[in-house]
């Protein structure tokens, strides 16, 4: 049973840094869901509205920028909590521009990550009280 609770929209072009982002939160019980651009991301989002979105910013075909500045006009998908996560630098200044909730600066503190996703699914007690 998939627990839509705990779904993530991972979106970053870097296959080795996807898959490892991918296979930690698994084993850490969300359910993910990748995406190489912003562009197949608008397209999943859509399909599969996740509960966090993980964004990074320097991407072929639609950037970070692009993404988040469309996410923002699909009234399904502006509520949805943002963390952007980039190794280009300035990322509380990058954050306030794209209005994103969070930001980690790669290489990315995994433990801060993970508590920060809780926040935003529920702890495993937070979801057996429902």
């Amino acid at each position: 049973m998939v627990d839509h609770r705990r779904s993530i929209l991972v979106i970053e072009d870097n296959h080795d840094a996807r898959d490892a982002l991918q296979t930690l939160l698994t084993v850490h019980g969300f359910e993910v869901i990748c995406a190489s651009d912003g562009e197949e991301a608008l397209a999943l989002g859509r399909r599969f509205p996740p509960r966090v979105i993980l964004l990074d910013l320097m991407m072929p075909r639609k950037s970070g920028w692009q993404f988040r500045e469309e996410q923002l006009r699909v009234p399904e998908l502006a509520r949805i909590p943002v963390i952007l996560l980039s190794g280009a630098g300035a990322l509380a200044d990058k954050a306030k521009d794209l209005r994103v909730d969070d930001y980690f600066e790669k290489p990315i503190d995994v433990e801060a990550l993970l508590r920060r996703l809780e926040h935003y699914c529920g702890s495993a007690s937070e979801r057996a009280r429902h």
